[in-house]
């Protein structure tokens, strides 16, 4: 599901829980709150989606993800999320600080980039 563009970054979070689980605001913009403090993103949480830049868009789409842990979580070809970004060292970074709160995450990118990520991170699926 896209973000919602008349959303805030916190409110399109916080929309998971209280869609799939009928949560209210409260309970759910907690779990979404505590999650953008995890990620030192809070800063970006009352912004809307087109005032996102795209580290905080990147984010905001890995922790809508999160917030239901679901089993496997897929991140396709980082490089094109993250323009402008040193985005190997970042999404380490993130999924470092996301660990307890992610179950598996894959990375799918082209083979001449597997050099740039831990091999745990690396889909099994051919590339």
């Amino acid at each position: 599901m896209p973000l919602r563009a008349n959303l805030s970054l916190l409110d399109n979070i916080a929309l998971i829980p209280q869609y799939r689980h009928n949560l209210d605001y409260e309970t759910a913009s907690a779990q979404a709150w505590n999650l953008l403090l995890l990620t030192g993103q809070e800063g970006a949480a009352l912004k809307r989606d087109p005032q996102l830049n795209p580290v905080e868009r990147c984010v905001a789409k890995l922790l809508r993800a999160a917030i239901e842990r679901p089993p496997i979580i897929l991140i396709d070809r980082p490089a094109l999320l993250l323009p402008d970004t040193h985005y190997p060292p970042f999404l380490s970074d993130l999924l470092e600080r996301l660990a307890d709160h992610l179950n598996d995450c894959w990375i799918l990118d082209y083979r001449w980039n597997e050099p740039l990520y831990p091999p745990h991170l690396l889909s099994p699926a051919p590339r």
